[in-house]
């Protein structure tokens, strides 16, 4: 038996049948989730003055919390907001700075209990440079040796990526480990691009090879 609706009722019916047989939406993967997040902060990271990026920080973070809170168990938002926090807690530097970096240790260490490989090992990467620009005790929880040992871990896990090879350079030039150090910052530069991260990956690489020349300079 054949059915006719009025014409003018026709076109509801088909939207509702049409929303309820149609395909769920799909929800975004990690990558989709922290991708606004990480180009605001490239953004931020490069193209701000210095002077602005504290305060343009502050509300990325605001933004990556409400990923996280959005999406529990997601170590890569976690790691995000950490990245976010730690680098507020740089720019605005000071003892006022030391909040800011124990928040970014705590989601940091959240992640990696979630998942140690997720990014690359980017929490890895990331804890490492907290432990060696953070005060050591009474001030602060940063650590020397247990930056050495994340380093490492994230370098295991990711040895050709552009960040922990930076992160790691520039820690042990500051170690006065020159020639370790020049390795890791040439092994940097050779890193593979990240897709959709091309400002992040330009903005490093100036990083790396300002320090290059830096070391090259004193050298002589």
């Amino acid at each position: 038996m054949n059915m006719k609706f009025p014409r003018s009722l026709a076109p509801i019916f088909a939207l509702v049948l049409g929303l309820a047989v149609g395909a769920p939406a799909a929800a975004a993967t990690p990558d989709e989730l922290i991708r606004p997040i990480q180009e605001q902060w490239a953004e931020i990271k490069y193209k701000q003055p210095e002077k602005q990026q504290a305060e343009a920080y502050n509300k990325l973070a605001a933004q990556a919390k409400k990923v996280v809170e959005a999406n529990p168990g997601v170590a890569e938002a976690l790691i995000w907001e950490g990245i976010v926090l730690s680098s507020e807690a740089g720019a605005k530097g000071g003892l006022g700075a030391l909040g800011l970096a124990k928040e970014a240790k705590q989601r940091l260490d959240e992640a990696l209990k979630l998942n140690d490989k997720a990014l690359a090992g980017s929490a890895y990467t990331s804890l490492a440079t907290l432990y060696a620009k953070v005060p050591g005790w009474p001030l602060g929880f940063g650590d020397k040796e247990r930056a050495e040992e994340y380093f490492r871990k994230s370098l295991a896990i990711n040895p050709n990526g552009i960040d922990p090879n930076f992160f790691y350079g520039e820690y042990l030039a500051e170690r006065e480990r020159i020639a370790e150090a020049r390795s890791h910052l040439e092994a940097a530069l050779k890193a593979p691009p990240r897709p959709g991260r091309e400002l992040a990956d330009s903005g490093r690489r100036q990083e790396i090879q300002t320090l290059l020349a830096k070391l090259n300079k004193e050298a002589k």
